[in-house]
C-alpha cells in the first residue's frame, strides 16, 4: 500500500506514441472513426443539436359568432346571440359555450316549500328548524312545514321562488344550432431570449381572407376561425350527444419555430379532456347557474334562472423555438470528440495481451542525479580562459 501511495505522488506519466503494425486492427480503428464522424454530422448538424432553445410566452383571446333560436315552454320564441350564450363574457384562454338549459322563470323573494330532499321532508313543524340553511338546499327555512304538493310535504323557505325543480335537461339539446357556430381564435406570442414576436394571423392574410376563411385541415389548414362541428370531428367526438349533459374540449396550439430558417407557423390539434371512465356509469356533466333579473309590473325584483350546460373550450399553447448558437455547438461537438478517446481505451485493450507490448508501451526513467562541480576546479577554468583570451588580443 505504501508504495502505491509512494508511485502515485512520485510519479509523472506522458503518453508514448506505440505503432501496431495490423491490418485487421488498423481497419477496425478506421471504421470506429467514421462512425464517430458520422455521429457527430448527425447529431450535432442534422439533428440541430448546434442550436440553443427558448420557450413559449403566449396570451389568447376569443370571439364566437353565431345566432341560435329556441321556443320552451317558460320563454316561449327567444333567439339567443354571443351575449347570452357565452358564460362569462370574457375569459383568458377559456369560454363556456352555452348549449342546453333548464329554465326557472318568474322567480321572486318570497316564501314557499323547499324541494323536496331528505333533509326537507317532513311531516308536521317539528320536523323544520327556523334559520336552518341546508349548503345543496334553495334557501333559509322558516320553521314552517307546508304542501309542495298533494303528496307531499316540506319545510318552507325564504327564497327565490318558486325553487328550481331537478330534473333532467332536454334530449336533444335546446341549441343543437351552435354546431354552426364559429370560434375566432387570436395567439400572440413571444419568445424572449431571441427578442421574436409572432401571432396566429400570418403577414399573408387579409380581412377579406378573415371574412371568409374557415379552418380546414386539407384546405386551409392556418385559418384562425375554427366551426364548432369542425373541432368536433377533428377530435372524433358528436357535437350533438356532448351537447345534452356538456363537456370539456381543449384547442392546442403547437409552435415550433426554427429562426435560422424563418419556418414559424401553428399547428392546430383538438381533443376531449373530460373522457368518461369506462368503469363508471356517471355521464361526464358540465353545467352553470345564472340568472338575468328584471323588474315585474308591480316594480319588484324578479329573476329567471339558467342551469346552463355546455361545453368549455380550453385554448391551450405549446412551443419552442431554436436559433444557432456557437456556444451550445462548440459544448455538444466537444462532448461527441470526446467518444473518439474511447478508441484508444478500446484498442490498447484490444492489444494489451501481445507478445512485448507492455515493454514497448511502458519504460521507467529514473531521476537523473544532479551534476556536482568543484568551485575550485571551476574558477582556476575560467581563470585560464581568460588569460589565453588576453594573449590573443592584439
Amino acid at each position: 500500500m505504501k508504495k502505491k501511495v509512494e508511485r502515485f505522488f512520485c510519479e509523472y506519466s506522458t503518453p508514448r506514441m506505440l505503432v501496431v503494425k495490423s491490418r485487421r486492427i488498423g481497419i477496425l480503428y478506421r471504421l470506429y472513426q467514421m462512425f464517430a464522424f458520422f455521429w457527430i454530422l448527425w447529431y450535432v448538424i442534422l439533428r440541430r443539436d448546434h442550436q440553443t432553445t427558448d420557450n413559449i410566452l403566449s396570451s389568447v383571446t376569443t370571439k364566437v359568432k353565431g345566432i341560435g333560436l329556441t321556443n320552451t315552454s317558460e320563454l316561449g320564441e327567444q333567439i339567443w346571440d354571443v351575449a347570452d350564450y357565452i358564460i362569462p363574457s370574457q375569459e383568458d384562454s377559456s369560454f363556456f359555450l352555452m348549449t342546453n338549459m333548464i329554465l326557472t322563470p318568474n322567480q321572486t323573494l318570497s316564501k314557499c316549500a323547499e324541494y323536496p330532499t331528505l333533509k326537507s321532508i317532513c311531516t308536521s313543524d317539528m320536523n323544520c328548524t327556523k334559520g336552518f340553511k341546508d349548503p345543496r338546499g334553495n334557501g333559509v327555512q322558516t320553521g314552517r312545514c307546508v304542501d309542495f304538493s298533494d303528496s307531499v310535504k316540506t319545510c318552507e323557505v325564504l327564497a327565490w321562488c318558486p325553487v328550481e325543480k331537478k330534473v333532467k335537461p332536454p334530449n336533444p339539446a335546446l341549441l343543437a344550432d351552435a354546431e354552426n357556430f364559429t370560434i375566432f381564435i387570436k395567439n400572440n406570442i413571444q419568445f424572449t431570449k431571441f427578442n421574436f414576436k409572432k401571432r396566429n394571423i400570418l403577414p399573408n392574410m387579409s380581412s377579406s381572407y378573415l371574412a371568409n376563411c374557415v379552418f380546414n385541415r386539407n384546405t386551409d389548414p392556418n385559418c384562425p376561425i375554427f366551426r364548432i362541428k369542425d373541432i368536433f370531428e377533428e377530435a372524433r367526438e358528436d357535437f350533438q350527444t356532448m351537447a345534452v349533459y356538456g363537456g370539456i374540449m381543449a384547442v392546442q396550439i403547437q409552435w415550433d419555430c426554427d429562426l435560422d430558417i424563418d419556418s414559424c407557423a401553428p399547428q392546430y390539434s383538438f381533443r376531449r379532456i373530460d373522457k368518461k371512465d369506462p368503469e363508471s356509469s356517471e355521464t361526464p356533466v358540465h353545467n352553470l347557474r345564472f340568472a338575468k333579473y328584471y323588474k315585474n309590473s308591480d316594480g319588484k325584483d324578479t329573476r329567471t334562472l339558467i342551469k346552463g350546460y355546455g361545453i368549455r373550450l380550453d385554448v391551450l399553447v405549446y412551443g419552442k423555438a431554436k436559433k444557432y448558437s456557437f456556444f451550445t455547438t462548440i459544448i455538444n461537438v466537444g462532448a461527441l470528440l470526446s467518444l473518439v478517446r474511447v478508441v484508444n481505451y478500446f484498442f490498447d485493450c484490444r492489444i494489451s495481451h501481445m507478445e512485448g507490448y507492455s515493454e514497448k508501451k511502458y519504460k521507467y526513467l529514473d531521476e537523473p542525479e544532479p551534476i556536482r562541480v568543484n568551485r575550485d576546479h571551476f574558477d582556476n577554468t575560467c581563470l585560464i580562459i581568460v588569460h589565453r583570451c588576453r594573449e590573443n588580443m592584439p
